[in-house]
């Protein structure tokens, strides 16, 4: 049996895979979601006020994942154009121009809107804290904790 009459499947198959990868890999950085490490840890709790919210888009990942897996997918499309070296610059031009738009598909994919929040705290210190937007609502004026763990920190309610 000739291997080109399977290769649609193979495509579909390694697609999914790749999205559930670029999407699964994909953390949040909204004040009320904790990675399992943070789980069981000791976390410093300041109170504050909020004294300003700004909505800001946060930037989405750049890891080699998505170019990874769009060169995977591009190197199998190109393999299925002509055939001798024409298919084989096919690969490699499926495979560099997959790459590239696995990046950027990677970095869209992972973006998300955020507030910064500024916090006047009881000790007259002020802070503002860049976190993703959640379902965690937030006021000027709210009193609200500002929770530290080894450099990271969070707003909550």
């Amino acid at each position: 049996m000739h291997p080109l009459p399977r290769l649609p499947v193979l495509l579909a198959a390694t697609l999914a895979v790749a999205c559930g990868a670029l999407t699964g890999c994909a953390s949040s950085t909204a004040g009320n979601v904790y990675s399992r490490s943070d789980a069981r840890q000791a976390q410093v709790v300041k109170y504050g006020t909020v004294e300003a919210i700004q909505p800001v888009k946060i930037e989405g990942t750049q890891s080699y994942i998505g170019a990874a897996t769009g060169a995977v997918l591009g190197g199998i499309a190109g393999s299925t154009v002509g055939g001798g070296a024409g298919q084989k610059a096919a690969v490699v031009a499926g495979a560099v121009g997959g790459g590239v738009a696995g990046k950027a598909a990677e970095g869209a994919l992972t973006k998300a809107d955020g507030l910064e929040i500024t916090v006047r705290l009881e000790n007259g210190n002020v802070m503002a804290i860049v976190q993703e937007q959640s379902e965690q609502q937030f006021q000027v004026g709210q009193r609200v904790r500002v929770i530290q763990h080894d450099g990271t920190y969070r707003v909550s309610p």
